[in-house]
């Protein structure tokens, strides 16, 4: 049986030779495509919550924006989209994480928040979502969208259901136990976003950030949902790649419209994620960086893997207190910077280039 691994490919991390050309408390120089530049400074320590799917990544974050700037440090709250925006409105927390966009009504109740000022949406990485699975008697699993919308709406009960045995040679006869998230969570909104566009009408159950296919057990956070499918024979879920690999899941191969006709499902990795990545378009305006990522759910390359999310911060374009705001930008920038080193070694997809610059002139903009 095969183990899920990550296939490294350092062309795909735009970051490889980063390094801290110099490094004091008060101003860093980074050797970055666009020369990303840290000014350390506001308080000490900033306060975040929200996506789980970032969580991982905002570990590594964290720990280099403490060696950049060695007085501060964030506190993360890794307890889902739905929290951190809800906190970040509330005034809880400095900034959200989550891996959807603000939209409709939040955008009036953030710029509230941020005392008359708009919020922004700042892409800062790109979590593959594998679908995971534990069946004893499998070697390896392929899966295509709208058999996958039947498993998790409960139309497919059967892990050896002739849907099932057409896509793969042999399957057990034992029920299929799906696990989903419990909390208000971006990665469902996404996986949903996915089954909707791609499965050809098979998925009827809308999209939102609350599962919604009526099926299954649910478990908190993505730490949750993957702890669970290891425990679980027959179990099947929808995890940030990097908690897969933390527990050592499988992962299914995906058949899109474009493999059937290669005859090849795509696996899961940064080759084939690298190549979705690259049909990501801004649709916000001026810094706020929304992102189009519909064109994920169907590609056209036979090699392209088809569910992917952009996870972003969700921070004040103004700040009404400078400390914040000075302390917001010193964290991202590293975020963006140093930060993205290595990313891929767990399980993400850094920023391109392109994306760094876009992303970098918008922390810049932030007072």
């Amino acid at each position: 049986m095969k183990h899920l691994r990550p296939r490294v490919s350092m062309s795909l991390l735009a970051a490889a030779a980063l390094a801290l050309s110099a490094c004091n408390q008060n101003h860093a120089t980074l050797a970055y495509t666009s020369g990303v530049k840290v000014e350390c400074g506001g308080k000490q320590t900033l306060v975040a919550s929200g996506s789980t799917a970032q969580a991982n990544a905002m570990t590594r974050f964290i720990d280099a924006y403490h060696k950049v700037c060695s007085n501060q440090t964030l506190n993360y709250t890794a307890n889902g989209s739905g929290a951190g925006i809800s906190e970040f409105l509330a005034g809880k927390t400095d900034f959200g994480g989550s891996d959807t966009p603000l939209s409709g009504d939040q955008y009036a109740a953030a710029k509230q928040r941020c005392g008359g000022a708009d919020a922004w949406n700042l892409p800062v990485v790109f979590g593959p979502m594998a679908v995971t699975y534990n069946i004893a008697a499998v070697d390896s699993l392929v899966l295509d969208a709208p058999t996958l919308a039947k498993i998790f709406n409960g139309t497919i009960t059967r892990w050896d259901d002739p849907a099932l045995t057409a896509l793969n040679a042999s399957m057990p006869s034992e029920d299929i136990r799906v696990i989903y998230r419990s909390d208000a969570s971006g990665t469902t909104y996404n996986f949903q976003s996915y089954l909707q566009a791609a499965s050809g009408g098979a998925w009827t159950q809308g999209v939102a950030k609350t599962f919604s296919g009526g099926v299954g057990t649910g478990a908190e956070g993505n730490k949750g949902t993957a702890a669970l499918v290891k425990t679980t024979e027959g179990a099947i879920s929808y995890n940030e790649l990097s908690f897969a690999l933390e527990q050592g899941l499988y992962a299914a191969e995906i058949k899109t419209p474009a493999s059937r006709r290669s005859l090849r499902p795509v696996r899961i990795g940064t080759d084939t994620v690298g190549k979705t990545i690259k049909g990501a378009k801004i649709t916000g305006t001026g810094n706020n960086l929304v992102l189009d990522i519909s064109s994920f759910y169907n590609p056209t390359q036979p090699d392209v893997y088809p569910i992917v999310l952009a996870t972003y911060e969700i921070v004040c374009s103004k700040y009404p207190n400078p400390e914040d705001s000075q302390a917001i930008k010193s964290f991202l920038q590293t975020a963006i910077g140093p930060g993205q080193v290595d990313l891929n070694k767990i399980g993400y997809i850094p920023l391109s280039p392109d994306f760094q610059a876009r992303v970098s002139s918008a922390v810049d903009a932030i007072s």
